[in-house]
């Protein structure tokens, strides 16, 4: 592994990371490095135990806690969007079901529309974001807008899906959001350093997120993302925490062997991506062989990577405090390892 190692610090310094990396194997730590700032005015670096936001990587923990309501004969996968919220969605096709928010395929209108929009500070003009402080604040930006496409058709990126699986959440389990994954995914997890942490309320040892400039100047993010994360991504996250999440998950912790699989399950296949999509993770297979569980998360200031390697028990995380960064470094981290996950 000496050779990822060297791989590792020619990349970092290539394009200037910003953030802390992870590669386990079993409970063997192969390489944890950090690299650059968490606070570029105070000068604080990032470390080993730095928080990071994550954008839409939390579309798991979303992911997890409808599993396990399911599993607790609260919801089934079945249940359409009228059976189980009783928010109106006058615009929606009524056969829309939990299964189609959680794999992408319901064809709702989406908040953010990677296909039409390019500045995320655009949704920001009507509805500021200091403004979105509970799930509730999303709706205006999509409840009464009409379907997209037909339920089913495709495969379609959505964040609007899981602000609304969020909800579910919190309908069945009669408690917000937040505190549900918190007392049910993180701290059953052992995740003692997660959280859906407020942009105006960091707590010590977290980053800020970072846009940069060609010019080589820059700006925080503060004023580009909601004030707090929900359902469809925007916890904040250790690499340590990280991978505890994927031992909790493949261990049978969070969810009993049968559910565990369900939401593993490659569901919908996306050619653009080349990837399938199970229950908030993707999936690559060869040969009907699966060969990597992943997450992943991109926003203004944000990038960050982590999968999981069944054949081999690899485990990866990249957090990043910068727009970019963590696929680069992702990319070196498995071409040092190709030959063990081939």
């Amino acid at each position: 592994m000496t050779t990822i190692l060297k791989q590792l610090t020619a990349m970092q310094d290539k394009i200037e990371f910003s953030g802390t990396t992870l590669v386990k194997r079993n409970k063997e730590v192969v390489a944890e490095r950090s690299n650059g700032y968490a606070n570029r005015s105070e000068e604080i670096k990032n470390n080993n135990f730095t928080r990071f936001g994550i954008a839409s990587g939390c579309k798991l923990f979303t992911a997890i806690a409808i599993c396990q309501l399911v599993e607790r004969g609260k919801l089934s996968f079945d249940s359409t969007l009228k059976e189980c919220l009783n928010i109106p969605f006058p615009a929606f096709d009524e056969s829309i079901t939990i299964h189609h928010l959680l794999t992408h395929t319901s064809g709702i209108p989406d908040y953010f529309d990677e296909e039409i929009m390019e500045d995320f500070e655009e949704l920001w003009v009507q509805n500021p974001m200091y403004r979105i402080r509970k799930l509730e604040d999303f709706l205006p930006l999509f409840q009464n807008h009409s379907m997209k496409l037909n339920v089913g058709d495709r495969f379609h990126y959505n964040n609007a899906g899981y602000i609304v699986l969020g909800l579910i959440v919190e309908q069945a389990s009669r408690i917000p959001f937040t505190d549900y994954i918190q007392e049910h995914v993180f701290n059953k997890a052992g995740m003692k350093n997660s959280g859906y942490f407020e942009f105006d309320a960091l707590p010590p040892n977290t980053a800020i997120g970072y846009i940069d400039f060609p010019n080589r100047t820059w700006k925080t993010n503060i004023y580009s993302l909601p004030v707090k994360g929900g359902p469809d991504g925007g916890a904040y996250t250790t690499v340590q925490d990280m991978d505890k999440l994927w031992d909790a998950l493949v261990n049978g912790e969070l969810l009993g062997k049968h559910y565990t699989q369900k939401l593993l399950t490659p569901y919908v296949y996306t050619e653009e991506d080349d990837s399938w999509y199970g229950y908030g993770v993707w999936i690559d297979k060869e040969n009907e062989v699966i060969k990597k569980y992943h997450i992943m998360g991109y926003d203004p200031g944000v990038s960050f990577h982590s999968a999981y390697y069944p054949e081999t028990n690899y485990k990866v995380v990249v957090c990043s405090n910068k727009s970019e960064g963590a696929y680069d470094m992702m990319r070196v981290i498995e071409e040092g390892f190709t030959k063990d996950i081939s």
